[in-house]
């Protein structure tokens, strides 16, 4: 009864938020391609490379998850020679990082618009042995229907903020046959595995495994094209660079005006801001150069209009991995004006010292500990974010402090990727439930 409400509810919803949600991928860009795929409509050269494979289905809603996906799949592949699998994402910019690095064994689509008749048509072509589901989504037609072919269901690195859980108490009646469905749910945390039980999730389903993200294992970067790029703009290897990774609107002026203070003790720095949406690059373009900044954008390195900027915008998708490498100290965007905080974690394995306002929501376990074990810097405000900048500017030994005792954080997640591969390819397959 509960499902019927809902197939009868989501055509009504997907009316109402369509013009917004049409709107928003058409600033991102490249919104047409595949487009048919959200709907089930596939091409004869996926639908021919997808027969017989029996592959596993990965779905990673964007550009951190994706990340995640990708790092677990070279894991399972890794495991089982044979391995395969379709890596579903519902962004663009999900969906060019995916495709981006993809192996040549996986197959990047979009995900299925979960509507009944358009995931039957999603399962008849993809026709997998298992589906993974990484950190936070599970869609109620998509889960039944794994649970009535007897398809295992898992749900990994499963992630469960303070206001979600809210969320999913209230409609608690509504949400709880959706996590029955699940076979696996691979948590993070010891203290995980109460609130996944107290949703509906069986307990011996749950395995607390670690994080993903937070596992250290092969999660460097490649500093080359970040150097030759510096280097193209005459910024010289020894000059001290302030990294702000996924920024979010409002952060980029903030930092306009910490840097030009900075600059009065570090006349060399360079800022160096990857906001978390390209197509804000525009506006923020003009913002910073109210501040009189000059701004040069990574992509004008390849059509050849190349100016000494004072800050460098990187307006490209995928790299920020390979960026971390190159800075001296980081600040993680979505955690000053904005709420909810992006993963410190890349950062601190490449080794960088991180910087972060008070809004870490989405990661508040790992910032709490990092503050806790003086691994990391939280700033309230412009004024705290100068100061503590500054401090590690001009103090190498308090920056290698920073990362060695970040690093400790992290440690305990070490092997997680492992530990859910092996819970994965561990999952049989179940007689089918009644329709």
């Amino acid at each position: 009864m509960i499902r019927l409400l809902y197939n009868l509810l989501f055509p009504l919803g997907l009316l109402l938020f369509l013009p917004s949600y049409l709107l928003k991928m058409r600033r991102r860009g490249n919104y047409q391609r595949n487009f048919g795929q959200r709907f089930g409509l596939y091409g004869l050269q996926v639908r021919a490379r997808l027969a017989e494979q029996g592959p596993t289905w990965i779905h990673a809603v964007s550009v951190g998850e994706v990340t995640v996906a990708l790092k677990l799949a070279a894991k399972l592949r890794a495991s089982e020679p044979g391995f395969r699998c379709v890596l579903t994402t519902t962004t663009t910019t999900g969906f060019a990082v995916a495709e981006r690095q993809a192996a040549d064994w996986m197959q990047v689509m979009y995900n299925p618009l979960d509507l009944w008749p358009i995931v039957q048509r999603a399962f008849a072509t993809i026709r997998p042995k298992r589906i993974v589901l990484v950190e936070a989504e599970v869609w109620p037609n998509l889960a039944a229907g794994a649970r009535a072919r007897g398809i295992p269901l898992a749900l990994v690195n499963a992630r469960l903020s303070s206001r979600s859980e809210r969320r999913f108490r209230r409609f608690q009646p509504l949400v709880a046959p959706t996590f029955r469905c699940l076979d696996l749910v691979c948590v993070q945390e010891r203290k995980d595995v109460d609130r996944w039980t107290s949703l509906g999730v069986a307990p011996d389903v749950i395995k607390e495994v670690g994080s993903i993200k937070y596992d250290p294992a092969d999660a460097s970067g490649d500093c080359l094209l970040a150097r030759r790029i510096l280097g193209s703009y005459g910024i010289e290897e020894a000059r001290p660079i302030l990294l702000a990774g996924s920024t979010h609107p409002g952060e980029e002026e903030v930092l306009a005006g910490v840097f030009q203070r900075l600059r009065a003790e570090f006349p060399s720095l360079v800022l160096v801001i990857a906001p978390r949406h390209v197509e804000r690059t525009r506006e923020i373009v003009a913002r910073l150069e109210q501040y009189g900044l000059r701004v040069a954008l990574r992509s004008s390195v390849e059509n050849g209009r190349v100016i000494e900027p004072d800050c460098l915008l990187l307006d490209t998708t995928g790299e920020l991995r390979d960026w971390y490498a190159v800075a001296t100290v980081v600040f993680i965007g979505k955690s000053l004006t904005a709420t909810g905080g992006q993963n410190p974690v890349e950062p601190i394995l490449a080794g960088k010292p991180v910087v972060f306002g008070p809004h870490m929501e989405n990661f508040a376990s790992v910032a709490e500990s990092l503050l806790h074990h003086n691994g990391a810097l939280r700033a309230a405000d412009a004024n705290a974010l100068v100061t503590g900048i500054a401090e590690l500017l001009r103090n190498p030994e308090r920056r290698e402090c920073l990362v060695e005792h970040a690093r400790a954080v992290l440690a305990p997640h070490r092997g997680a990727t492992q530990r859910t591969a092996e819970l994965l390819l561990a999952l049989q397959s179940h007689a089918p439930a009644d329709r």
